[in-house]
């Protein structure tokens, strides 16, 4: 059997193994994750990093899980219980759910059935996991309105904002995928890569879902709803003990999910590299695949360790810009250029100096684009109290002088006599 008939036949206690499996790996990965992240960033900082608990320090994210399981868990006064206590919840869940979909490798024999190495499929299963990741969302959300902090809600609305913001370029990254691959299921996909990985004819799909796979895991240096210097902790802020390992672990699993999603979509998934397959004939046969698949994940995860080493954090009219001016456009564009290609291939292509022509005239509108001089805002006139705005700037009204009532020259007068 071949693609989705291969789904659906399995007895219920081997969707229960499977099931189970992946919450299992996902756990130990999270926690492997975490080591990791603390050992390259200690190295590319010149420290030592974690070495006490366990050999080079491997036990350090347990000991870590137990230190929270064991805080006191406090509940803000002025928090909504109800809502407050299923947020992370909301969170988790939909970190995990997310990886139902995605291929592991091929059909293997597992307790004597043949079974693929996936929970299920579907014929939209690339909109399921953004669907489900648009649902941790809520999560966020949540857990910062019924906190009953200021800070915790305008980390929310910052998370939720940042998320939406780039899930929108994330999913126009991917469109280009549906058309070459012709289907939305992810073991099609994979597929469909047998001959050539799509990051090599869709590079730009991939360099937009790269970025915007770190906007949308709120990671450095996008990691603006956790600004230390204006919003403490951000959402989280009033959040302890296990309900914010919660939180912790949901930001870690979606890193492994946008990781395994790059992988499947652009990088072969589960299939050996071009020149493993050449020298081993069976390099994607039985549990090899496992191999390759975490192996590409383990790149991309790294690459999240690495930009949260090297990169400064940006400031977030910057990061919103760069979302709806540059990275949206960009990929619309592209979308748009793609599908009038994949047209022309799928009714007999064209001759050399066609194609020649063609991209010349796409070069060239996208270089008269990038030249057009953008408007510079007129410079704004002084507001009242004589201080120059500078141009582009917010008019901020003047200080009132010492004492004085909102901008009144006579100073407040205090009577002791009457307090």
């Amino acid at each position: 059997m071949n693609g989705l008939a291969m789904f659906g036949n399995d007895p219920w206690w081997l969707l229960l193994v499977k099931a189970v499996l992946i919450f299992v790996v996902l756990v130990l990965l999270t926690l492997f994750n975490i080591w990791w992240e603390r050992r390259v960033v200690a190295r590319m900082q010149h420290r030592i990093g974690p070495n006490v608990h366990g050999p080079f320090g491997l036990l350090q994210s347990l000991a870590d899980g137990v230190k929270l399981a064991f805080k006191e868990d406090i509940i803000p006064k002025a928090a909504d219980k109800v809502v407050y206590v299923i947020a992370p919840v909301i969170a988790a869940i939909a970190a995990f759910m997310t990886f139902s979909v995605i291929p592991f490798g091929p059909e293997v024999s597992m307790f004597g059935e043949r079974t693929p190495l996936q929970l299920t499929d579907m014929p939209v299963a690339v909109l399921f996991v953004l669907a489900i990741a648009s649902m941790g969302i809520y999560g966020i959300v949540l857990g910062g309105w019924s906190s009953g902090s200021t800070y915790s809600l305008l980390g929310g609305l910052r998370s939720s904002a940042q998320m939406i913001s780039y899930e929108v370029a994330m999913g126009l990254a991917l469109v280009t995928v549906f058309l070459y691959a012709g289907s939305m299921s992810t073991s099609e996909i994979v597929a469909a890569q047998a001959d050539r990985w799509f990051v090599i004819a869709l590079l730009p799909s991939f360099v937009i879902y790269v970025i915007a796979m770190v906007g949308e895991t709120n990671r450095a240096p996008f990691d603006l709803p956790e600004a230390e210097g204006e919003l403490v902790g951000g959402f989280h802020t009033e959040y302890s003990s296990l309900k914010f390992a919660l939180f912790f672990l949901a930001e870690y699993i979606n890193m492994a999910t946008v990781s395994a999603l790059a992988t499947t979509l652009f990088l072969g998934g589960w299939r050996a590299p071009w020149g493993v397959t050449h020298l081993w004939e069976g390099a994607n046969e039985g549990y090899w695949p496992l191999l390759w698949f975490f192996g590409k994940v383990f790149c991309f995860i790294f690459l999240f360790i690495w930009l949260r080493g090297s990169l400064p954090r940006l400031r977030y009219d910057q990061f919103m810009a760069f979302g709806w001016k540059v990275l949206i456009p960009v990929a619309l564009a592209w979308v748009a250029m793609v599908a009038v290609v994949r047209m022309i291939d799928l009714q007999g292509g064209l001759e050399t100096q066609q194609w020649l022509i063609l991209a010349g005239v796409m070069l060239a509108v996208f270089v008269v684009v990038m030249f057009i001089p953008e408007k510079r805002p007129e410079p704004q006139e002084p507001v009242d109290g004589g201080d120059d705005v500078r141009p582009g700037s917010f008019p901020v009204p003047p200080m009132p002088a010492t004492g004085a009532v909102r901008g009144s020259a006579e100073p407040l007068v205090f009577e002791e006599e009457n307090r």
